[in-house]
């Protein structure tokens, strides 16, 4: 049986947590809790903390790809865990429309990570190529961008002139260099430092580990469950 990377899902954990709890101030900011008003999409306090979890997320998925090559995944384990991953994405995108028809997510963090997965998969062969690509991908959309792919079917690349009004936004440029610096490291690692990968992790962060092994899961229903919960206090209070 292959080992569980219990560190590397603590680390996944960490993200969850994070996110959530970011998830929470903002729905207490949008049923009018917080005063003044915050400004998610402005304020350097909250889309640095953004940019923060979405790039902690995207490089243990990329660690976990590589994980799961060095552990011989198939190619149609690949694709069975890629349609949830897709199928969540639609669901997100579907939900978002109900509560935010104006700004519902045509391409967040779950679009990008399917798309990005893929390409990491396709990638990762390229051992040494892995850090330089990356940094390639980053860097791009800061080189180059143009009015062409502000458009709703070219948008997902990344290349846009201004950011589309959407609730969430992960293009594959630049975060696809995330990804792949993700499974470079845990490449690196698996071959000279691989206890930092499979170490044991103290008892006080099993729960962290749990939490990062069901992350998909958690990542779909805690949402619901927060708005959920603030709207009966909302209502409680009326």
């Amino acid at each position: 049986m292959a080992p569980r990377f219990d560190r590397l899902d603590a680390l996944r954990g960490v993200a969850i947590v994070w996110m959530a709890l970011f998830h929470l101030c903002f729905d207490l900011n949008y049923f009018g809790f917080f005063t003044p008003k915050q400004q998610f999409t402005a304020d350097p306090f909250w889309t640095t903390q953004r940019t923060c979890i979405v790039s902690l997320f995207l490089f243990c998925a990329g660690m976990g790809q590589a994980v799961a090559l060095e552990q011989g995944q198939s190619w149609a384990r690949f694709w069975r865990r890629w349609a949830q991953v897709a199928g969540c994405a639609a669901l997100v995108s579907i939900g978002s429309w109900w509560m935010f028809p104006r700004s519902w997510i045509s391409f967040g963090v779950l679009h990008g990570i399917a798309v990005m997965l893929i390409l990491v998969r396709w990638l990762a062969p390229w051992r040494s190529w892995l850090w330089p690509i990356g940094a390639l991908a980053i860097a791009l959309p800061l080189l180059w961008r143009d009015d062409v792919f502000n458009g709703p079917w070219l948008r997902w690349i990344g290349l846009v002139t201004r950011k589309p009004v959407t609730e969430d936004y992960v293009p594959v440029l630049p975060w696809l260099g995330v990804m792949l610096w993700g499974a470079a490291a845990a490449q690196g690692l698996l071959a000279r430092a691989r206890g930092v990968l499979v170490g044991p992790i103290p008892r006080a962060g099993a729960w962290l580990a749990l939490l990062g092994r069901w992350s998909l899961s958690f990542y779909m229903i805690h949402q619901p469950v927060l708005i959920g919960a603030l709207s009966a206090l909302v209502a409680l209070r009326r």
